[in-house]
C-alpha cells in the first residue's frame, strides 16, 4: 500500500506532518536543537542508517525546516541549522518529549531536566491556555459551527459527505 501524503490537505496537522511526521525525522529535529549539525554527528548519535539519514536530511532541508550550509573546511564541508520553521517546532518537540516521559518513561532514566538558560529554573509543562493564561484541555474548548477543521467526514459507507 502506497504512503499516503497529504499536501493537499485542509488539515494543517496532517500538510505539518508531511514534513516532519515520521520518527526520524522528528529526532533529526530533535538532535539539530541541542547543537548537532554535522552529518557524521547525526548518524552517530541516532544510530541511523545513511541512506535514511540522507532522505530525512534531504527533506528537511526541501520543506525549510534545515538548511545545508557549506563551513568549507578541508574541501567541501556541510552542517544542518535549523531555520526560523524549525526553532518553531520547539514547543511541539518539548510538548511530545513531556507527553512521553509522562505515558512512556524509560524505565531506567529520569526524565531530561530541561532549564531556563536566563534564571536556572525549571521549565513549565507545555499546555493550552486561554487568552488569559488559564491552562485548557480538549474538554474546554470547541470549534465553531460553520468553520472548516480540514477533516474530511465520511458516511457511514466511507463515501465523502458533503
Amino acid at each position: 500500500m502506497a504512503r499516503k501524503r497529504f499536501d493537499d490537505s485542509n488539515c494543517s496537522v496532517a500538510r505539518a506532518l508531511n514534513e516532519v511526521g515520521d520518527w526520524w525525522s522528528l529526532l533529526v529535529v530533535l538532535h539539530a536543537m541541542y547543537g548537532t549539525r554535522r552529518f557524521v554527528d547525526f548518524q552517530q548519535e541516532l544510530g541511523i542508517a545513511r541512506n535514511i539519514l540522507c532522505d530525512r536530511l534531504a527533506r528537511l532541508v526541501d520543506n525549510e525546516v534545515l538548511k545545508k550550509v557549506d563551513v568549507g573546511e578541508h574541501g567541501s564541508r556541510f552542517e544542518y541549522r535549523l531555520t526560523e520553521k524549525g526553532r518553531d517546532l520547539f514547543p511541539i518537540v518539548i510538548a511530545l518529549r513531556q507527553w512521553g516521559d509522562k505515558w512512556n518513561p524509560a524505565p531506567d532514566q529520569t526524565p531530561l531536566d530541561l532549564r531556563d538558560r536566563e534564571t536556572g529554573r525549571a521549565i513549565l509543562p507545555v499546555e493550552v491556555q486561554d487568552a488569559d493564561g488559564k491552562p485548557l484541555t480538549v474538554r474546554d474548548v470547541f470549534v465553531p459551527e460553520g468553520a472548516d477543521t480540514g477533516i474530511e467526514k465520511k458516511t457511514p459507507d466511507g463515501k465523502k459527505s458533503a
